[in-house]
């Protein structure tokens, strides 16, 4: 399975519990620019890296109109810690039974030293007011993630 959704394409519809469990839906960013981004665990050292760049340009994506929200299969208890361990400004979803990552396509078959697993391909999509994707990042540069975005 690869990602089929291409810039230009209405973003999928979702509703998943964030760090609160409070739920968290697209609709809820209706005309406004979210940057959705897709990353495999809470507290490892890519994720980790990806996370606290976002948070270090966060104002800047602020300023130019963004949102920003996580996605990852941890639970709410994961990311309240990971937030409050690294100071986090936006919302992670709680994406445990994966049907956020498969709705966008980034839910695939992974494989580490051999071994085949199902996991998160880390890929950010930027959202326009409108819903519609406006760009794709699949190569993610975990430490320079802003630069690709702004």
């Amino acid at each position: 399975m690869s990602i089929t959704l291409k810039v230009g394409d209405k973003a999928p519809a979702f509703s998943c519990s964030n760090e609160n469990n409070e739920t968290v839906s697209l609709k809820d960013f209706k005309n406004q620019k979210l940057v959705l981004y897709f990353y495999p665990k809470d507290d490892t050292p890519g994720c980790t890296a990806e996370a606290c760049d976002l948070r270090d340009h966060y104002t800047s994506f602020q300023q130019a109109g963004f949102q920003i929200l996580g996605v990852s299969p941890d639970t709410a208890a994961k990311h309240q810690k990971f937030i409050a361990k690294y100071n986090l400004p936006f919302s992670l979803l709680a994406d445990v039974n994966h049907e956020v990552a498969e709705a966008y396509g980034v839910w695939a078959e992974k494989s580490m030293y051999g071994k085949k697993y199902m996991g998160i391909l880390r890929t950010t999509f930027v959202i326009d007011e409108k819903g519609k994707i406006s760009q794709i990042i699949e190569k993610v540069d975990t430490k320079n993630h802003s630069k690709q975005l702004i």
